[in-house]
């Protein structure tokens, strides 16, 4: 391997694991144990979980008698790879008060000098760069929910604490909606590319499109509430039977963290609770209500593959987590399709299942995407707590379509025009 990708490598694990910490130099100790429901984590979890993904996938592969940092944390901080162990269930995460922070940060210390020492000493063979590639997009994947996780836990405070400083906009005025039209054909969606792809992204494969109409811009906070003052969430008559029934049971009225108090809307972001920004894409509403949305609109939801053949065209730049404003924005550029990447995934219509002739990792990495294409739903163009370099045109994100608390929005959709 060249000397240059050997470096590279070793620059892409300093920034990344730094980044991490970066991310959570602003918590307080008690803000790094915080659970608040079994779908989410506390950031101290998400610490230790990268740094076990590195010394269980790596260290103990690669360094002749290596002696881990404590035999436990591989039951504790193992997530849900069925094939290395058993692990601690997901739901009780909250409950661990043991490690400390500060062991866990001593227990990343460890693993970083070990990896570092490797790639300093060690040739470094394809199989080797390949697993910390992984392990440096894995952490990425985990920046995203330690800042997803953080903000739900933090919304239950009836204080509204902030976590970051607020960020002020450009305050651009959102464009006025437009569509563009794509013909009917056969188009290339998926990736063989030699850069790094998840297993789920191939292969490349062709993919016949009937021809739609895509959205220039995501749909506006100001758009998402005349939907709410026209009793979107009354009229059963827009839900799939499933949301319908959680819109009932869970008495949904708004997108997760909008507060209304005194007739005034508001938002819970990082930082603080502040005023909504109605130009900005409308984030935290689950597939359920971004289709509702559409079918009140009079449109609909793109597909996986009609979003990936529209935005080929578009360069990946937008409001991501490098930005440190960890909320979508209201800057637009005035052209092209606006805010492809960043700001908020967008919801597809299309169910998460695998590409033609795709097959999953060997081994234990085999469980890392391909167990999971049941039931869920495709989302494409990263968010405001994406990482840049994380982001591609072919990245597949996926959720259950009741899920809210990512940062997900809504682009429109709709059929061809008849000549």
């Amino acid at each position: 391997m060249s000397a240059t990708k050997t470096k590279n490598i070793q620059q892409m694990f300093q920034d990344i694991r730094v980044y991490s910490e970066k991310l959570t130099s602003g918590m307080e100790i008690e803000d790094f144990i915080l659970q608040a429901d079994t779908f989410v984590s506390p950031t101290k979890w998400h610490l230790a979980h990268t740094t076990w993904f590195f010394e269980k996938f790596i260290l103990t592969e690669f360094v002749d008698g290596y002696k881990p940092f404590n035999e436990q944390f591989f039951y504790l901080f193992n997530s849900y790879y069925e094939t290395v162990g058993e692990f601690h269930p997901q739901s009780k995460r909250g409950l661990i008060s043991r490690p400390t922070v500060k062991e866990t940060v001593s227990y990343r210390n460890h693993v970083n000098e070990q990896i570092n020492k490797l790639l300093d000493t060690a040739e470094i063979t394809d199989h080797l760069y390949e697993l910390i590639e992984m392990g440096l997009q894995h952490e990425q994947q985990h920046q995203e929910l330690i800042l997803m996780d953080i903000k739900y836990n933090l919304s239950f405070n009836p204080l509204y604490p902030a976590l970051f400083e607020h960020k002020a906009t450009k305050g651009d005025k959102a464009p006025e909606l437009t569509f563009t039209s794509f013909d009917k054909g056969m188009t290339k969606i998926g990736t063989d590319a030699q850069e790094f792809a998840f297993d789920n992204e191939t292969p490349c494969h062709d993919a016949y499109l009937n021809g739609c109409q895509i959205a220039n811009r995501p749909v506006t906070n100001r758009e998402y509430l005349k939907f709410i003052e026209d009793g979107g969430y009354d009229r059963a008559e827009l839900w799939l039977s499933d949301g319908w029934q959680i819109v009932k049971r869970e008495k949904w009225n708004a997108p997760l963290y909008w507060v209304k108090k005194d007739d005034k809307w508001s938002n819970f972001t990082l930082s603080g609770l502040q005023p909504i920004d109605w130009e900005a894409p409308v984030t935290h509403v689950s597939f359920y209500e971004a289709d509702a949305y559409a079918r009140w609109s009079g449109k609909r939801l793109p597909t996986e593959q009609e979003w990936e053949h529209a935005m080929k065209g578009e360069e990946v730049k937008g409001n991501f987590m490098d930005d440190d404003r960890y909320q979508p924005d209201d800057t637009y550029s005035g052209s092209g399709f606006e805010k492809a990447f960043g700001d908020v995934w967008e919801w597809t219509q299309s169910p998460y299942t695998p590409y033609p002739r795709s097959k999953p990792l060997d081994g234990a990495l085999g469980e890392y995407n391909a167990k999971f294409m049941s039931n869920q739903i495709v989302l494409k163009g990263g968010s405001c707590v994406t990482p840049l370099s994380h982001i591609r045109l072919t990245y597949r994100n996926f959720f259950y379509p009741h899920m809210r608390w990512q940062f997900s929005g809504i682009r429109l959709a709709d059929d061809p025009v008849e000549n």
